[in-house]
């Protein structure tokens, strides 16, 4: 038998069980049952005495010997031992006891088994949950283990089960049984996947050894090491394989060179109001970099909401104009598409740069002129919805591609705009988030790619001053709309229309925007609705007349969320905060405190918020800084959901390995990979032969994430 031998053959199992294994938990082979890790341990190393039982405790074991044993039927009647017919009895209670007290167990399944097994006098190690059920101390379903035969003394593993696997018999106690019978029958054999060498620099202990006390720890010290040695080689592999195709990527991936700043950079740099940021101008310095190397640059640049990314974004398009090319932006949403534009010509004004607009509202005689303008190289900066990547969009000489907010397009969407490169040579790109991604999952999402931090908020941007308050607020909160209105400043309300198809949150939607109309009436108070179930020119004009400021109010769902820019808004009241994720709370946040005036967030909450949620409304008053907020999220949340936008691209699955918690070893296993690399870039050493092997199961084949523009 080997690991991959198919997991009917363990004994055990057989086609059945197999079938719902591979079902229910991904086990096709010996190989992945192997690489099921317990997510926890039950420490059975110590007896109870039922005096010292808490009902609070989480699992304790009792010694206790079988007092007596009754049988009860479903209408709570007493069933005599005599003439028994067991599908009469629904439930099976056994007082037992030991020198300091007593206490009941109770079991509702298996009711003829424990019944022939718990004779009284007999003495077994009970092992569940304590409850109090009628002032007794009772244990509902324990384990039963004869004395000689209990686990006392070791960390028992807890595996990902299903309630499909528990109703087919595969308990926890199966699947104990079926791990030591698969690791007795390949452990032999496994092969040790790490060089010698590896092993020897890092400290680390054997594949064998980990692999056996991984499933079977015999102390505390044993299982550390095991799971050290698991998370590190998982981590590692992960961040070898992402550095060297990032190693491939820049020594084949010709790019086109641009020597100088040009003209129309300086003219826009020199016409700015104000001083850009010693971040801002780290930033572009390390662009422009990039951009003279030669080899295409592929840079991921995260600014928190505010931390004038636009300003980047414009800078780096006018050095390819200087240097003879065209750049575009992309954004994923018209409204931001048009923000853009706006806030671009702006800054062009000084350059004589021509700049057009290309969405799905775009006219036809529009877009005719565009695209006349793109492939005479009138037009400089191409701004746009995904109708950019449309294969009638054709530049003339296209040098840098800007995404914003890339997690929002497909793989294939980007690729397209790849494609789309002067002489066939792919763009630079540049792809820029206000999500905060927390530092282990940039490192793993985007391995490959250079990261460039803004972590400086320009000068004079206001906090936001965040609150957190309950439904009998609501009309001080109403109150306080009506002040900031009179002072002239406007209002977001946002609504959790998480999925549009939610007619309950559709719903609430709707009757929000009633009761806002009946306490803002008008004709003193103006107030406009916008949500995904609106055609493309509804929105814009509901959109336009907050943006305007002929609204005070904006009632939406998050469509807000991204970039929506309106100066004068000064408060954004979050409606069932609960129902949101940090980071999507921090990006609502951001659409105010955007102008001059003092800003407010107001979260209103339901009335039943569970401890997690409220951890993550606390957590948001706290702190305005997004990336503090991130890491708490992934802690929170786990990285597959991040803010609500899947973030679940992980090159890989983890399956021991958490971003959230084993971020230091994630830390060394990358540094430890590039000095691998450094040394031998393509693993052909012979040393390095075990890496490379495993850098060849699909495990490790990641989509190729360098091209993820």
């Amino acid at each position: 038998m080997t690991l991959e031998t198919s997991i009917q053959y363990l004994p055990g199992v057989g086609p059945k069980r197999a079938a719902l294994l591979g079902q229910e938990l991904g086990i096709e082979t010996v190989g992945d049952l192997v690489h099921l890790y317990p997510f926890r341990y039950i420490d059975r190393s110590s007896i109870v005495r039922i005096a010292d039982v808490q009902p609070d405790l989480a699992l304790v074991q009792v010694r206790a010997t079988v007092q007596k044993v009754r049988l009860f039927a479903k209408n709570g009647a007493e069933l005599p031992a005599e003439k028994l017919k067991y599908n009469a009895v629904s439930r099976l209670s056994a007082m037992v006891a030991d020198d300091s007290g007593e206490m009941e167990v109770v079991f509702f399944k298996g009711v003829k088994w424990m019944h022939e097994r718990l004779v009284p006098g007999n003495t077994f190690i009970f092992f569940g949950k304590p409850a109090v059920f009628q002032n007794h101390l009772n244990m509902v379903h324990p384990e039963v283990d004869a004395p000689d035969n209990s686990n006392t003394g070791v960390l028992t593993g807890v595996y990902p089960s299903t309630e499909k696997l528990k109703n087919a018999g595969i308990t926890g106690k199966v699947m104990l049984k079926l791990m030591a019978t698969a690791l007795n029958e390949v452990l032999p054999i496994v092969p040790e996947t790490l060089p010698d060498y590896v092993l020897k620099e890092k400290g680390l202990v054997p594949l064998t050894f980990a692999l056996r006390q991984i499933h079977f720890p015999v102390d505390q010290a044993s299982l550390g090491k095991a799971s050290y040695r698991l998370k590190f080689e998982e981590l590692f592999l992960l961040q070898l394989s992402l550095l060297k195709q990032k190693y491939i990527r820049s020594h084949n991936a010709v790019g086109l060179t641009m020597t100088q700043v040009g003209q129309p950079f300086n003219d826009c740099f020199n016409a700015l109001p104000y001083e850009l940021t010693g971040a801002q101008k780290r930033v572009i310095r390390e662009i422009r970099e990039d951009m003279k190397s030669g080899h295409q640059m592929n840079r991921l640049l995260q600014g928190d909401v505010g931390s004038g990314k636009t300003m980047v974004a414009v800078l780096s398009a006018l050095i390819a104009v200087g240097n003879g090319y065209q750049a575009c932006i992309m954004a994923p949403t018209e409204v931001l598409s048009q923000q853009h534009y706006a806030n671009v010509s702006k800054y062009l004004q000084p350059t004589g740069v021509r700049c057009a607009l290309l969405t799905g509202t775009t006219t036809a005689a529009q877009r005719r002129e565009i695209h006349a303008g793109l492939q005479d190289g009138s037009i400089g900066i191409l701004i746009g919805t995904h109708a950019l990547i449309e294969d009638t969009v054709q530049f003339k000489a296209l040098g840098l591609a800007i995404v914003d907010e890339q997690h929002r397009f497909g793989v294939e969407q980007r690729a397209r705009l790849w494609n789309k490169g002067y002489q066939s040579i792919p763009p630079h790109v540049l792809v820029m988030t206000a999500t905060p991604i927390p530092r282990t999952l940039a490192m793993t999402l985007y391995g490959d790619l250079d990261v460039s931090v803004i972590d400086e908020m320009p000068p004079g941007r206001k906090p936001v001053t965040t609150m957190c308050v309950g439904e009998s607020k609501r009309h001080a909160m109403h109150n306080f709309i009506r002040d900031e209105i009179a002072k002239g400043r406007q209002a977001f309300i946002v609504y959790p229309l998480i999925f549009e198809s939610e007619k309950l949150d559709y719903k609430n939607l709707q009757l929000g925007y009633e009761e806002i109309m009946k306490v803002f009436p008008l004709p003193d108070y103006k107030v406009a609705i916008v949500h995904g179930q609106q055609n493309a020119q509804e929105k814009a004009f509901n959109m336009d007349a907050f943006v305007a400021g002929r609204a005070n109010i904006l009632v939406s769902t998050t469509v807000i969320e991204v970039g929506v820019d309106v100066p004068n808004a000064s408060v954004m009241v979050i409606e069932s905060a609960e129902r949101f994720g940090l980071s999507q709370l921090h990006q609502l946040r951001g659409r105010v405190g955007r102008g001059a005036e003092r800003s407010y967030c107001i979260l209103m909450k339901g009335t039943k918020v569970s401890k997690e949620s409220q951890k993550r409304l606390d957590l948001l008053c706290a702190t305005e800084n997004g990336f503090e907020l991130a890491e708490e999220d992934m802690k929170l949340r786990g990285p597959g959901d991040l803010e609500g936008t899947q973030q679940s691209g992980l090159p890989i699955s983890l399956n021991i390995a958490s971003l959230a918690k084993d971020g230091l070893i994630l830390s060394d296993a990358r540094a430890y990979a590039q000095h691998v690399l450094d040394q031998d870039p393509t693993l052909q050493d012979q040393k390095n032969a075990p890496l490379l092997k495993e850098l060849q199961r699909d495990k490790y084949k990641t989509k190729d994430y360098s091209q993820i523009s």
